[in-house]
């Protein structure tokens, strides 16, 4: 007994060293930070943010622990940075009938603007994960949290505050004023996924979410009315083995909220250079819709998954910023709860195809 104690003492030890690192390495970031609305280009390696029903779906393994970073449009004179931690886990697995609990955080920074409207939001999600027969699963999820938003007001210059020469700050901007240079609010989001795996060479997975689903009311003025428009995500995923060597990972992603809409649509590679699956090379090309031209290149190693992704505009914002759109990285980790659990129950845990 008291072996097995150690064991699991032990387990947990590196989940929580594991969970350490990855938010030291996010917090170093922070410097390099000065955001945007919520955008990630890997869609598919932020998996909480794009639906809170992915919370706990993780088809290789019992949790994941991520870091993603973003930075977009650095040849303009203030580029817009993002960055995010998120883990989750799986609950209850041997405890429901086919099916499991999700539980999982999301915590996000991003600064945008000459006015570094900086955003601090920290979520928690869970989610329900119920099989449907032996080649299907069916996800509902919700997302919950708390988002704080500050902008510096000193940094803004108008068109009444020209004289002439410069722009002069004692001067009556003539706009709407400040009520306050910060904005706090309550945010929610739920979603569904579907989940299809055939057998073990194939496997598609879509879902839908609604995000601000409460339309919270955020505005700097003193009478502003401003409520955020809801937002409507759907993907569709897809992993198939060609053989021991390739496996092909389609993907498409679309958004829409307001009048604004983004369409997301490639596939990368994982190509088997070890032969048994411990590193796997990984390549692609994404193509975002009227925007951006996306090439992706990554390694995984020993659960350890690293992709770089570079968007190359290609809409009429090109002239100005010389197609230099945005680069971006995803640094994922994936575990069990138990060492050698996944050469002993293979079947169980993996949903997607692997080498």
């Amino acid at each position: 007994m008291n072996g097995y104690l150690h064991i699991v003492s032990n387990i947990k030890m590196r989940l929580i060293w594991r969970c350490v690192a990855m938010f030291l390495l996010w917090i170093s970031c922070q410097q390099f930070i000065y955001a945007q609305d919520l955008h990630f280009s890997q869609f598919m390696n932020s998996p909480l943010t794009t639906n809170p029903a992915n919370t706990g779906f993780i088809p290789e393994a019992d949790y994941r622990i991520g870091v993603h970073y973003r930075s977009q449009w650095t040849s303009i004179p203030v580029p817009y940075k993002t960055s995010s931690v998120f883990g989750d886990f799986q609950l209850l697995r041997n405890q429901l009938q086919n099916g499991w609990l999700g539980a999982g955080f999301v915590v996000l920074n991003d600064v945008a603007g000459r006015g570094n409207l900086r955003s601090n939001k920290v979520y928690g999600s869970l989610a329900y994960h119920q099989m449907l027969g032996l080649s299907s699963l069916l996800s509902a999820g919700v997302n919950a949290g708390y988002v704080s938003k500050r902008i510096d007001v000193t940094k803004f210059t108008f068109d009444n505050q020209w004289n002439g020469k410069f722009f002069d700050a004692a001067l009556n901007n003539g706009e709407l004023q400040f009520a306050s240079g910060n904005t706090e609010y309550i945010d929610l989001q739920v979603g569904m996924n579907y989940a299809y795996f055939p057998n073990e060479e194939a496997y598609v997975n879509a879902g839908f979410s609604v995000h601000h689903l409460n339309q919270a009311r955020e505005t700097f003025f003193r009478n502003g009315t401003n409520q955020i428009a809801r937002r409507y995500i759907g993907f569709l995923n897809g992993s198939f083995k060609v053989n021991d060597d390739w496996i092909l990972n389609p993907n498409t992603y679309f958004s829409s909220q307001a009048r604004a809409t983004e369409l997301v649509v490639g596939m990368n590679a994982a190509y088997n250079v070890s032969g048994n699956g411990s590193f796997v090379f990984i390549a692609g090309g994404y193509l975002r819709w009227r925007d951006a031209a996306i090439a992706m290149i990554g390694f995984e190693k020993n659960n350890i998954r690293f992709t770089f992704t570079y968007d190359a505009t290609t809409s009429s914002l090109s002239r100005y910023n010389a197609s230099q759109g945005a680069y971006e990285f995803s640094l994922l980790h994936q575990g069990y709860y138990q060492q050698g659990f996944a050469d002993k129950n293979l079947k169980r845990q993996s949903l997607c195809p692997r080498f």
